[in-house]
């Protein structure tokens, strides 16, 4: 306690630094439905995306999972998640436009293991 107390003193620790990372690059994406191209074939995949969040959890869906920033800044964030008792992924979203991406992900869903390589657009609005 003394020494953090030293550290924000000195200028070495600021109340900023502790703050969790914001993935605010998800949330300026359009919303809407995203069509998901993965690159290896797969029949593509359509999201309602509202958050940007969606794009994280492609294999997951809408589990409720907790979340570990990896990176976060203006056009990439890794995001490692963790859904207990179905697997977990760890996911890189490039942003190249407000409705493109590019996503890379990898990890274990309902006990098998899928790593993946897409393109998502958004395509219109959400039904």
């Amino acid at each position: 306690m003394v020494i953090a107390a030293g550290f924000y003193a000195t200028g070495l620790l600021s109340p900023a630094s502790a703050q969790a990372p914001s993935l605010a690059m998800l949330s300026a994406l359009d919303e809407g439905q995203w069509e998901v191209r993965f690159r290896d074939g797969s029949d593509s995949k359509r999201i309602c995306v509202r958050s940007g969040f969606e794009l994280i959890q492609v294999q997951h869906g809408q589990a409720a999972c907790s979340r570990f920033v990896v990176e976060d800044d203006a056009t990439v964030v890794t995001v490692q998640y963790t859904c207990r008792g179905n697997g977990y992924g760890r996911t890189t979203v490039r942003r190249e436009g407000a409705g493109l991406v590019q996503i890379d992900s990898r990890g274990i869903a309902a006990g098998l293991p899928f790593e993946f390589s897409a393109e998502a657009r958004r395509v219109g609005t959400c039904e």
